[in-house]
């Protein structure tokens, strides 16, 4: 029986296409469907996410288009009724092997279960010997699979650590740490476990820091998502001691000093996806404040498009770092990508024949093929230092950190004088910025318009979440009042913009993930001219957005216009 269903699957795939089935539910049109083949020609991207990224179609429409093609049902999870009894016949480690999570019963013999990939038939046979019920496989997303299945996870109570954890700085051998911290023994203490839920519940709900905040009657700990922190849940204060202690012990921190601050790394994997940790600790009236950075090591891995460069972008950006020398700067305020930016550079510079090195304070990334130094001030390893070293050993690229002072921005721009292309970041507002900073820093102006080839300045913006982000008909007055390009405003009948609403899928802040928005700046002989000539940052801005120059504004406002994200997002991140 599931044989023939499983023939039927796959009968069914090589029938339609994905936009033959979405032209049939009248969604699309047969010249939206060549104009989306054409692109893919192109890029090599998947058809759903052209469409996706065009506005033609939104990810419940495409699901339901998937699962038409499938010939299964498509079911939303968040909406779903869930049967307890029937998401316990299988493991949560089976659960997330398959990705499947089963929702209920059709009846005595069949078991219906929401799949990644209706058409596994291995996955579906494996999942009928594991359960004793046939199976009827059901559509829904993996994000929304691993999101039912965090939430389900059995996790120690907080009050079983209460009466049975530590309650003060005990340790012995369970500091050791588990290669999997979901997969961790069962008769760990609570502690651990405790521990180990809150590190695993993070990384399933794709948070970029975990603080552990000491206050007068509790540990309260938040997620930072998307850039906004989250209040999660709070701990007694009973527990305090022992969750701090157990993090340093983690991050092989002294767990005797609780006087200054200490830095460690921890290094783990939850589920298949590993994770490296950076941990750092505060002293505060109420005890030691933990905040841990999550680096998930597989999204260093993405390509410079994935991270939201537009074409006109991208274009301009590739013009500068496949050059054999120069410098490029990345600029921004911390935690607005720009060290991402850079990795996904060198991903795309990494090939055998080149010799490339970083200095880095902290190594936020290990990447293969590369020679990463960590910058150690205790030990006299400083950005400076550590660049005069490497570049005694024979770099093709050089890849620094942050220029923060004037010796540093010297060597800097004298390697990429010197035939070396530098990469490098800066904290300014703005791109044109970056030039009169350096200046400011003591390197002289000719030096800086010969070796500085493209400057980026870069913003990450929450993305609204596809599943409820709600349009609205723009007006003209609108868009002429907050800047909208030319173009925009007088086709401003056609233009929809969208807000925030909220849904569970989006924890109700109406925002999932975030995207790029960048200005790039080619230094071109018009703004070296004004770089020798010590002009400010506000003429350099002038002379750049007349020869095309996209501001971070601009490309926001596009953003926008694209549905990707909102007004009230822009004005947050962008003055």
């Amino acid at each position: 029986m599931q044989a023939a269903n499983g023939n039927d699957f796959q009968r069914r795939l090589s029938e339609k296409r994905i936009g033959e089935v979405l032209v049939e539910m009248g969604v699309l049109t047969q010249e939206q469907v060549d104009q989306a083949l054409a692109e893919q020609r192109e890029t090599h991207q998947r058809m759903g996410d052209i469409l996706l990224d065009k506005g033609w179609v939104t990810r419940d429409i495409l699901m339901q288009a998937i699962a038409a093609r499938l010939g299964v049902t498509y079911l939303d999870l968040a909406v779903s009724h869930v049967d307890p009894m029937a998401n316990d016949l299988i493991s949560e480690e089976d659960a997330r092997r398959y990705a499947a999570f089963p929702v209920s019963f059709v009846d005595h013999d069949t078991l219906l279960v929401a799949m990644a990939d209706p058409s596994n038939i291995v996955a579906i046979d494996d999942l009928r010997i594991l359960t004793g019920f046939d199976i009827e496989p059901a559509l829904a997303t993996a994000e929304d699979i691993n999101t039912m299945i965090s939430n389900l996870r059995q996790e120690p109570p907080i009050t079983e650590s209460i009466d049975d954890g530590p309650s003060s700085d005990e340790h012995d051998s369970t500091s050791a740490d588990p290669p999997d911290i979901r997969g961790g023994p069962d008769d760990a203490p609570p502690v651990v476990k405790l521990v180990n839920g809150v590190m695993a519940r993070a990384v399933d709900e794709g948070a970029s820091d975990i603080h552990f905040e000491p206050q007068a009657k509790d540990l309260l700990i938040r997620f930072r998502h998307d850039g906004v922190l989250h209040e999660i849940m709070t701990i007694p204060k009973r527990l305090q001691a022992g969750v701090i202690s157990r993090l340093k012990i983690m991050a092989d921190l002294d767990i005797a000093e609780r006087r200054i601050p200490q830095d460690g790394r921890i290094g783990l994997v939850v589920g298949d996806r590993p994770i490296d940790m950076r941990v750092a600790t505060l002293p505060t009236v109420y005890g030691e404040k933990v905040v841990i950075r999550l680096l998930d090591r597989s999204n260093v891995m993405l390509k410079l498009e994935d991270l939201g460069f537009s074409e006109f972008a991208l274009s301009r950006y590739t013009r500068s770092f496949t050059k054999p020398y120069g410098a490029i700067l990345v600029t921004g305020p911390t935690g607005s990508g720009k060290s991402t930016t850079l990795y996904g550079t060198l991903n795309i510079l990494n090939t055998p024949e080149k010799n490339i090195i970083t200095v880095e304070d902290p190594v936020e990334y290990r990447l293969a093929g590369i020679n990463q130094v960590q910058v150690n001030i205790k030990a006299g390893l400083t950005f400076s230092a550590g660049l005069r070293s490497i570049l005694r050993c024979d770099p093709d690229i050089v890849m620094i950190g942050e220029i923060r002072d004037r010796e540093t921005a010297q060597i800097a721009v004298e390697s990429a004088l010197t035939g070396h292309l530098v990469l490098s970041t800066l904290h300014t507002n703005n791109a044109p910025g970056a030039l009169s900073r350096l200046t400011e820093m003591g390197v002289e102006p000719f030096l800086t318009a010969s070796a500085v080839d493209c400057v980026i300045a870069q913003r990450l913006v929450r993305k609204l979440c596809e599943y409820c982000k709600e349009p609205y008909p723009a007006t003209r007055e609108m868009l002429e009042r907050l800047d909208f390009p030319e173009n925009v405003v007088e086709d401003w009948k056609n233009i929809s913009l969208h807000r925030a609403v909220g849904c569970s899928r989006c924890s109700g802040t109406g925002y999932k993930g975030r995207v790029g928005i960048y200005e790039i700046m080619p230094v071109t002989e018009a703004i070296e001219r004004l770089i020798v000539e010590r002009k400010s940052a506000d003429e350099i801005m002038r002379v750049a957005a007349a020869e095309g120059m996209i501001t971070l504004r601009q490309d926001g406002l596009e953003r926008v216009v694209q549905g990707k994200t909102s007004i009230e997002e822009i004005s947050r991140v962008i003055v």
